[in-house]
Formats: C-alpha cells, structure tokens, sequence
C-alpha cells in the first residue's frame, strides 16, 4: 500500500491537532503530536523549577534531559494516543495554561529541539505519518510528500483556546489567553532554532473562518491527490 509523510505546521491553536488527528484516521496512519512533547519537556522543567521557579535554570533542565522519558499510549476509549512522562500520564496536565505560557520558552532550547526532533525522525522512517508542530515540514520531514501550514487571525485563535479551557473547567480570561497567543507567536517565529516558517512547498491554509468539515475535506483530499500521483508514479 502506498504511503507517504504528512507534515502540518502551523502557529499555536490553529487546530493543527485535530485535522491531523483526523487525516490519520482515516488514512488509518500513525499521528504524532509533537506539540504534546514539548509540553511534557516543560511540565518537567516546571516541576523541577526549572522554569518559572526559584532554580529558573535552562543549564539544570538541559544537563537533566537524559531523565525525561517520553512515549506515546494508545486510548481506546477516547480512540487516539495520550502522552506519557516517564510512565505518567500528563495529557490533562500538559494542556493548561501554565504550560502554554512556558512550552515556547522550552522548545526554543536547542538541546531540547536536537533530542525531539531525533525522536520524532525515528518514529517517520518507514511514512505512513501524520505528524503536527512548528517545524516538522523545514526540519524534521523535509522531503514529506504533502506539507500544510496552518494559519487564522490571532483573536480567533484566542477565542478557540478560551473556550476549550473554559470547557475543561479553567479560570481564564480571553484577555490573557490573546496575549500567550500573540506571545507564543512571537517567541516561535523569531527563535534561533528551527523558527516556525513556511516550507516553500508547504499549502498555505488559513482556516479563520473554516468548519471542521471544511477542513477536513479539503485536507483529505490534498492528501488522496497526492497518493494516487505516487501511486502512478511507482
């Protein structure tokens, strides 16, 4: 069966997790969420004080890295892969908002970026991939077949994110969820390494005012295009 590598990048709460969730799916590949990783690395740090605490060293988290152990696990009940930290499971925790305001800070760190993105090379070499991030089509699946960067208006986005943390029963306001937004943003496209960009062959998509249906369909059938045309070329 014909299979091939799906890069999508984006910036921060663009739904880059949910169309890849679902592009995955239904092509019944692997997806990869590379933001979760990230987080965990941060949630580490935090926990150790390394960010946001009294120690507030990058030194300490950098020279600590060796003990991060990270996989994913499958959920059958909720039907995609939760993200485990040294054999704890922090999906639940990874996604709050004081995570949100660390993991860019985190994931502009070289050596975190040079141990991830080794992991995530690893789990892509046999394709059949969905994987999501800020750097997967520049750095990690240069040559992917199909590579989507994702893009909306920063107070859609915003709004996006408070109502999901509203929905998880966060206290938040939409005021300080736009300024981690533009926040994230900024510290993403202006890191020395591996800055969020566009691959020069990524599609451009802005889904500011798209439906997940929308999406979804457009996205599928980028995809299918793309398989049957290699599937030709074989």
């Amino acid at each position: 069966m014909t299979k091939i590598t799906i890069a999508i990048d984006g910036y921060s709460s663009t739904g880059k997790s949910t169309i890849a969730k679902q592009l995955a799916k239904a092509l019944e590949y692997v997806y990869v969420d590379t933001g979760a990783m990230y987080r965990a690395v941060t949630l580490y740090a935090m926990r150790n004080g390394f960010v946001g605490g009294s120690k507030d060293s990058i030194s300490l988290l950098c020279d600590s890295l060796f003990k991060v152990k990270l996989h994913f696990g499958y959920n059958e009940a909720l039907g995609y892969s939760e993200m485990y930290l040294n054999d704890e499971n922090v999906e639940k925790e990874i996604r709050t908002l004081e995570v949100s305001k660390n993991v860019s800070r985190v994931a502009e760190i070289q050596e975190v970026r040079e141990m991830l993105v080794e992991q995530q090379k690893e789990m892509g070499k046999n394709k059949g991939i969905v994987m999501d991030g800020r750097d997967i089509g520049t750095v990690v699946f240069p040559d992917a077949e199909l590579k989507i960067f994702m893009t909306a208006s920063a107070d859609k986005r915003a709004y996006r994110r408070y109502k999901e943390l509203l929905d998880k029963g966060e206290k938040v306001t939409y005021e300080e969820v736009l300024k981690n937004v533009e926040s994230r943003d900024y510290i993403d496209s202006h890191r020395e390494f591996s800055p969020l960009r566009q691959a020069e062959d990524a599609v451009p998509f802005d889904n500011s005012d798209m439906g997940l249906d929308e999406q979804f369909d457009r996205m599928y059938n980028f995809a299918l295009r793309i398989i049957e045309k290699k599937k030709k070329d074989a």
